[in-house]
């Protein structure tokens, strides 16, 4: 019985030791924590924090932060942190304002350097060298409350990317600084060096941004045998690429972030597997690396003397000062609101990762004292509950402004939010038309996006309905892992087309997405009827795809639209739909069509990387083939027959395109008719005899 008493008091010796009792106790912060504060509305990544500083080896000393477990959750969750913000980051958005990134990213790195030099050489006393190390230690910055921004869905404002931008930018350069530094305090600064580091960076940067999507894609392409593997690779992916960049003396956010921009446009947003990556992150990996943030703190050093305190809170006050010029700054070259300036300065305040490996480097080589040590540490605890309290603060009214902006305006919208119907012929082969729904469907949308099985109307209907029904139960289990809502509507009728048309009114549908005729070059059939009656029988938004490989395959998504489209009912339903598609799938769309089209085009809300191209030639419309290129998504916006921009010859376009381009993924576009119309119809059978 003593031996039994000893093994379970050895069990709980300060500090633990036991690897299931400390996940088990970092679980339980996790859990905790964020409940807890979350009620008096303290954001939970402070909460996190402060709980690394009471258990950490400075506080309780539960558990020791060099614990190996503890230093490979830590470590995976700062590179997951990096991953996620290049794997969201709007690409369109960051190429176009590629130049406002450049300029944020040199005012983030000069000014805080240039202010905190001298601070650091003459107030404080340190070397050359010293003072250097420590002024690029303020410019550097880790996006630690970018879970925040995250999570409140402004991801991808301008100010969040062009924020992105500037901080690979900058923790890029400082990072060089610091090898350089750290060589010329040891003599080995040479041209030698110099040009390893070159060839390091040209040799990674091929691998990542050349090998690696084109691997990614033949895996995802042919990965079926597992629903998980592709999580499994992309996590390959990003550990692979940090080691990499480790090998050549960089260090592995850099790697990490690279993963997530290489990988960016296949996985698109509202996929299955960007779910997964960001459940397991914010679950797991990023909480307990910001809690091993907060046991990195001491708070008795500020009782060890003036000298600590003094040093950290001048860290500080220049940390964060210099910072908040460079948002300023930013925010008066760009015209930036003052909400967008705080959400700049809040994510680029906070100092952690990077901050500490510089510091903890030159500390380790004998150019720092403990005093920069301590003082660091404090700095990371007081910069990050700034920048969590501002990213917050300016996250939430950013919001509130995006919400009380009036929405574009859209019939559909004054009666129901938006109502996708996907109609099934053969629930064996559903192809890729859900998958487009689930990347079209409006996020803000409680509606769910509904598979329609529409079975004869004999002795047979029961159980062609059950299964029906039982085919297509995967794939509500797998719309449900994206977390959206997916419902199955099955119909008895004797006609499939009359089946269609009337589900579609009663669920008030606003798209309908049907599948492209089977028979390659006829506008034949579709559950045994023609698809020109279900075209001219349809009042709504409808949607017929062709879709043979995966859309994340497609480079550019190309719209042909004939002139006038911009005077059709569903004009702004479809704009918007084409750039929530390239948006998700992170490619250009290149707009062929009417420069009316375009000025309206232009005038509506639309994405970073649209491009205009004049096209009226209509009397030879396949003249458009010398423009479209081998990775396109064809878009063909065509109308109902007597509508305003109807041509005679968008009747058989599509069986055109599909004979000159058989193997491209094609949608064609019928947008709904006039409502005026359709209740004048119902007035007339109502009130005329």
């Amino acid at each position: 019985m003593e031996v039994f008493f000893s093994d379970i008091q050895q069990e709980f010796t300060l500090p633990f030791t036991n690897p299931v009792l400390i996940f088990a106790l970092l679980l339980s912060i996790v859990l905790l924590a964020i409940a807890l504060l979350k009620r008096f509305g303290v954001p939970s990544i402070i909460g996190l924090i402060v709980a690394g500083v009471i258990i950490g080896p400075h506080g309780l000393n539960w558990i020791d932060n060099t614990h190996a477990g503890v230093e490979m959750f830590s470590a995976i969750g700062l590179l997951y942190i990096m991953f996620i913000v290049g794997l969201e980051l709007d690409l369109g958005e960051f190429l176009q304002h590629g130049n406002r990134s450049l300029t944020f990213g040199f005012y983030t790195f000069i000014i805080p350097l240039l202010a905190g030099y001298p601070v650091c050489h003459y107030l404080l006393g340190y070397s050359p060298d010293a003072s250097f190390l420590i002024a690029s230690m303020f410019s550097t910055h880790t996006l630690v409350a970018y879970p925040i921004v995250s999570r409140m869905g402004i991801a991808r404002n301008q100010a969040v990317a062009v924020t992105v931008g500037g901080t690979i930018l900058t923790d890029t350069a400082v990072l060089i600084i610091l090898a350089i530094v750290l060589s010329r305090s040891n003599g080995q600064l040479d041209a030698g060096f110099l040009i390893r580091l070159l060839l390091s960076l040209i040799l990674f940067s091929l691998v990542i941004f050349l090998l690696v999507p084109r691997i990614a894609k033949w895996f995802f392409k042919r990965a079926t045998f597992e629903k998980y593997s592709t999580f499994t690779f992309v996590l390959l992916v990003v550990f692979s690429a940090g080691f990499m960049v480790k090998l050549g003396g960089i260090e592995p956010i850099i790697g990490a972030f690279a993963a997530g921009l290489s990988l960016n446009r296949l996985i698109p947003h509202s996929s299955v597997l960007m779910n997964r990556i960001e459940f397991f992150g914010n679950a797991l990996f990023i909480p307990i690396f910001l809690i091993s943030v907060g046991m990195f703190v001491d708070i008795s050093v500020v009782l060890t003397g003036t000298r600590t305190l003094a040093v950290a809170l001048t860290l500080t006050l220049v940390a964060l000062t210099g910072k908040w010029l460079a948002a300023w700054a930013t925010q008066q070259t760009f015209r930036y609101t003052g909400a967008q300036r705080n959400l700049i300065f809040g994510l680029s305040s906070s100092h952690a990762a990077a901050t500490l490996a510089i510091i903890l480097v030159g500390y380790r080589a004998g150019l720092l004292d403990e005093y920069i040590l301590n003082g660091t540490i404090i700095l990371i605890l007081l910069t990050c509950i700034a920048a969590s309290i501002f990213t917050q603060k300016a996250a939430r009214k950013i919001v509130i402004s995006e919400g009380n902006r009036p929405p574009a305006p859209s019939p559909a919208d004054e009666f129901a939010q938006e109502k996708i119907l996907v109609p099934i012929a053969n629930p064996t082969n559903i192809g890729q038309h859900v998958e487009l729904a689930l990347l079209l469907k409006d996020k803000k949308s409680v509606n769910p996006v509904s598979l329609l099985g529409v079975v004869p109307n004999n002795r047979e209907a029961e159980t062609n309905i059950l299964s029906f029904r039982k085919h297509l139960q995967a794939f509500v289990s797998r719309a449900a892992e994206a977390e959206v809502n997916v419902d199955i509507i099955t119909t008895i009728d004797h006609s499939p087309v009359d089946g269609i048309v009337r589900t579609a009114r009663e669920t008030m549908s606003d798209i309908v997405i049907l599948g492209w005729p089977g028979k390659a070059g006829l506008w034949d059939k579709l559950l045994g009827e023609k698809v020109d009656l279900i075209i001219k029988s349809m009042d709504k938004n409808l949607f017929v795809c062709h879709v043979e490989q995966n859309l994340v395959l497609n480079k550019r998504i190309t719209v042909i639209s004939p002139p006038l489209a911009e005077r059709e009912d569903g004009f702004t339903l479809w704009v918007n739909k084409i750039t929530k598609l390239s948006s998700e799938l992170s490619i250009p769309v290149l707009h062929l069509g009417h420069p009316d089209t375009r000025t309206t085009i232009s005038g509506q809300k639309k994405p970073a990387n649209f491009t205009f191209q004049p096209f009226t030639d209509w009397n030879n419309p396949l003249s458009v083939s010398s423009l479209i290129r081998k990775d396109d998504l064809i878009i063909l916006i065509s109308a109902h027959t007597g509508y305003i921009s109807h041509l005679p010859v968008l009747e058989n376009l599509p069986s055109r395109l599909e004979n000159r381009f058989p193997h491209h993924n094609r949608i064609v576009v019928y947008p709904r008719q006039h409502l005026a119309d359709q209740l004048l119809e119902n007035e007339n059978h109502i009130f005329i005899p």
